[in-house]
């Protein structure tokens, strides 16, 4: 297997369908028969998604004609070869240079082989340069790879400061942690079979938490088939533990899939008690039963249901209600580079959707019960505007406590929001 040309086959497809790289990825290594843990193959495909703004920025000043006019697939080699010489420290200039003319050679652009070469032998040459910081938005757009609307939108609402903070820490290579399964083994144990298996972890910053530090594809591992073990970032964690969980109460998650939330949740009950969790999707259902079924989990009823709709069958039984909304997703572009791309428009028609899940989430709790909404985004219109909304015309309903913003270069997590909220007693 040829490593970078499964990269650049990864790429061309994420280019040409709009797609999110981790599928894409994940369905081209096992076409090509790579073993899950190819670092060389995951670096290359996630770092020339998440850094294509600077790499065309690099590009453009060594290039006479603009970007746009290049053939897709010689812009791709040419991002491949500029982000091995410029980030991939243990990539020879050589290698990064001689390999991507054979890419070219080899895809059917052997007319631009010459440009290739040229073009990254002088950047191999050079410095990176940045714009000045005289025009901040876009200083941090082309150092940080993120289009100059996304850069608008984080400063308008977090400040310059926590802008740069949020962009910064959304690129280059992001933890793995995991949220030990406490009803099979405990923290001390686990990182004793996962050394065992080939990983180095260490304690995470939460209870009942590691983090993996070296060992490729955790998911491909005994302990992960033994359900030791699921992948959850800090941010999520926080949000379970708003929820203030007592062994033998009743939680419904309305948006629960994949459940990883679902789970930790159950791991705090003690596998005791009941959760409803539901989801749009019967495929996306499975993958919450599957993972309880994988960890042990007994107190589980998963079932399809749009979170958008009411159900009056499950109206005032709840302690707990987890209302984990669809989102536009701005506080994972860490983790999902293709985020920082799209459109933000779309997040117009979100925050209706937020609101109406939020109302019939709120229908399920009884009195004295807490509800705690979350999203992975970092935009205060689905965030704190959603939350005071309801409250407004929800008097039934208060608030406990601050809402809660976690940033990534503050907090060491996803960013994400979380509020709690109380149903009052009559």
């Amino acid at each position: 297997m040829n490593e970078r040309q499964t990269a650049f086959q990864v790429l061309n497809r994420i280019e040409r369908g709009n797609a999110y790289s981790n599928l894409v990825l994940d369905a081209q290594l096992k076409q090509s028969g790579a073993s899950p843990s190819s670092a060389f193959i995951t670096v290359l495909v996630y770092g020339v998604t998440e850094r294509k703004i600077t790499l065309d920025w690099i590009l453009s000043a060594f290039l006479r004609q603009p970007i746009k006019k290049l053939r897709p697939e010689v812009l791709t080699i040419l991002r491949m070869g500029v982000y091995q010489l410029k980030y991939m420290e243990k990539v020879p200039e050589s290698a990064a240079v001689n390999e991507s003319v054979k890419l070219a050679k080899k895809n059917g652009c052997a007319y631009a082989a010459g440009l290739v070469n040229s073009v990254l032998r002088k950047i191999a040459a050079s410095e990176i340069t940045y714009p000045d910081k005289s025009d901040f938005i876009k200083y941090l757009s082309i150092r940080y790879s993120c289009p100059e609307s996304l850069v608008s939108h984080y400063i308008h609402d977090y400040g310059e400061e926590n802008a740069e903070g949020i962009l910064a820490s959304s690129v280059g290579a992001v933890e793995t942690v995991l949220r030990v399964n406490t009803l099979k083994t405990d923290t001390e144990h686990l990182r004793e079979i996962l050394c065992a298996q080939g990983f180095e972890t260490e304690c995470g910053m939460l209870e009942n938490t590691l983090c993996v530090k070296s060992g490729g594809a955790i998911s491909a591992c005994a302990a992960y088939a033994d359900g030791l073990f699921h992948v959850q970032d800090y941010a999520s964690a926080y949000c379970v533990e708003a929820l203030d969980l007592q062994p033998g109460q009743i939680l419904a998650d309305v948006c629960a899939a994949p459940g990883g939330k679902t789970f930790t949740a159950a791991q705090i009950l003690e596998n005791r008690g009941k959760i409803y969790a539901f989801d749009l999707y019967p495929q996306r259902v499975h993958l919450i039963t599957d993972g309880a079924k994988r960890l042990g989990i007994s107190i589980l009823d998963a079932v399809p249901h749009d979170a958008a709709e009411p159900m009056p069958e499950l109206f005032g039984i709840a302690d707990r209600v987890l209302c984990d909304v669809p989102c536009s997703g701005l506080g994972t572009i860490r983790r999902k580079p293709e985020i920082r791309y799209k459109d933000l428009a779309f997040v117009d028609n979100l925050t209706e959707l937020q609101y109406n899940i939020l109302i019939n989430a709120s229908k399920i709790l009884r009195q004295g019960g807490i509800l705690v909404y979350s999203t992975c985004t970092l935009n205060r219109a689905e965030n704190d505007a959603v939350c005071d909304r309801f409250l407004k015309e929800h008097p039934d309903f208060e608030r406990l406590g601050d809402y809660r913003t976690l940033l990534p270069h503050k907090d060491g997590t996803d960013g994400f929001f979380f509020a709690k909220l109380r149903r009052k007693e009559n």
